[in-house]
């Protein structure tokens, strides 16, 4: 099914959202099994470096938010909507976040150990370094429709 078949499958499904904007987007380095989680109801947010938002010039993300979530293949698999938004050092990133986020053992440590390798990458893309002093945007969301 495409991006927009989804789409309108789902707004057929919860015509509210017929005149509403979305994205769609894949996440990290694993897009298949962390869209899976996501649909599962175990991944309940997700963290990105604020400076990427700059980089891009896009716009933050905000509540209320729409996206479409896509596996490796760019398929979508659900649409998120998200419910709280908000900004905070790599350091101060709490464990509820970690947890929520769904990867691994959900624990703070292993959070830190597979973010601080993915961003290090990231950063180093758009020449920067990656400190633990950077502000990560860091988003909550719920799963409002599956297929």
């Amino acid at each position: 099914m495409t991006i927009e078949e989804y789409w309108k499958t789902f707004v057929s499904c919860q015509p509210e959202y017929q005149n509403e904007s979305y994205t769609a987007w894949q996440f990290g380095e694993d897009p298949s099994n962390l869209a899976d989680l996501v649909k599962r109801g175990i991944k309940t947010a997700t963290t990105s470096g604020l400076s990427f938002y700059t980089a891009d010039q896009e716009p933050l993300p905000k509540v209320g938010d729409l996206s479409m979530v896509l596996n490796a293949q760019d398929n979508p698999i659900c649409i998120i909507k998200n419910t709280k938004v908000y900004q905070v050092p790599f350091s101060e990133v709490s464990e509820m976040h970690a947890y929520k986020e769904g990867e691994g053992d959900r624990t703070l440590s292993y959070w830190k150990t597979v973010h601080t390798d993915f961003f290090e990458k990231e950063f180093n893309l758009i020449n920067q370094s990656f400190s633990e002093e950077e502000i990560m945007v860091c988003e909550e969301f719920e799963c409002i429709h599956t297929f």
